[in-house]
């Protein structure tokens, strides 16, 4: 099994190059922007677009995966609308006839939860993390508006649907043959983070934890040095063989090392020594960020990651 998952998977990093945020939706027939891949055995994902949310790629610009259980379906990210949800599970239908019995919000933004209303309808579980959940009760209209405005009409039928289980630190699922164990592994891109590992795999689903084609996004709310401290130690502890990031294809843990623990820690380190130097805000944002500048959203992303580095690194 592990000679075909590493063929699979190497099949798909092949391909990376291609994850431009330039390039037309993949699958026209569908809402989703590409069809479902098997990434190892009973492990799909629909990978989304590396570009920003437009109406072209319909708010699929993160991973939608599945799990196969043997037992039921377990949902990774409730999709940006009740029509992307909806698109998924058509394509889950045409895989298997085992039903879809927990949907899990990797965190609580808008690709991750706004579908939310389609599984809920449906009467399945969604589970998330505590501030994920806390992040969506506060937020969840403006998200909600947002979409509406890029998304027009396929943004019928999606309404906020917070999920109905929660958890802290970590749940355990155990379904059919599998075991999942959903996971807060410490602070690091957002609110409620969740990584999805599955030990007898060796597959970690990691969510906005890891990056490798796009450039990651700093928040205003984000400890930079906490992501760093969480990545470098209880994620990579996890050893996984396979990486199903946020966004972008099917990789291993020395690319998501790369483009996120180390991208982290150059701008770090240029935003230290701009302060050391005496540099302002206003010359933060032209620090030199050059060796990332292949990753797509380069150009939004950039940077304000730097003005807000130089922000939380003004007062350590």
């Amino acid at each position: 099994m592990k000679r075909i998952a590493l063929t699979s998977v190497l099949a798909l990093c092949a391909v990376a190059a291609n994850a431009s945020e330039d390039i037309a939706d993949k699958y026209p027939q569908s809402e989703l922007y590409d069809k479902p891949v098997e990434v190892i055995p009973h492990v799909f994902s629909a990978i989304g677009a590396t570009a920003p949310p437009t109406y072209e790629n319909s708010g699929h610009n993160n991973n939608l995966s599945f799990v196969l259980t043997g037992d039921g379906v377990v949902v990774i990210n409730g999709g940006a609308s009740a029509r992307l949800a909806a698109a998924l599970h058509d394509e889950i239908k045409a895989i298997t006839d085992q039903p879809v019995k927990l949907v899990i919000n990797e965190n609580g933004q808008g690709h991750a939860m706004l579908g939310n209303s389609y599984w809920a309808d449906l009467g399945v579980d969604i589970l998330a993390h505590e501030d994920a959940i806390a992040a969506v009760e506060e937020n969840g209209d403006f998200i909600l508006q947002g979409m509406m405005r890029y998304n027009q009409d396929k943004a019928e039928g999606t309404r906020i649907a917070l999920p109905n289980l929660s958890f802290s630190d970590s749940y355990s699922v155990e379904m059919g043959d599998v075991t999942l164990e959903v996971l807060h592994l410490g602070s690091a891109h957002g609110p409620g983070d969740t990584q999805v590992w599955i030990p007898q795999w060796g597959i970690v689903i990691a969510g906005d934890i890891a990056f490798h084609e796009r450039m990651p996004p700093i928040f205003a709310d984000t400890c930079t040095s906490c992501w760093i401290e969480t990545f470098d130690g209880p994620f990579t502890a996890l050893g996984a063989t396979y990486v199903i990031p946020g966004h972008g294809h099917p990789t291993n843990m020395a690319q998501v090392t790369r483009y996120t623990s180390d991208y982290l820690k150059d701008l770090r380190a240029k935003i230290g020594q701009h302060i050391d130097d005496g540099g302002d805000l206003a010359g933060a944002y032209y620090v030199d960020q050059a060796a990332w500048a292949h990753l797509d959203t380069f150009e939004e992303l950039a940077t304000k990651n730097a003005g807000r580095v130089y922000e939380e690194m003004e007062w350590e």
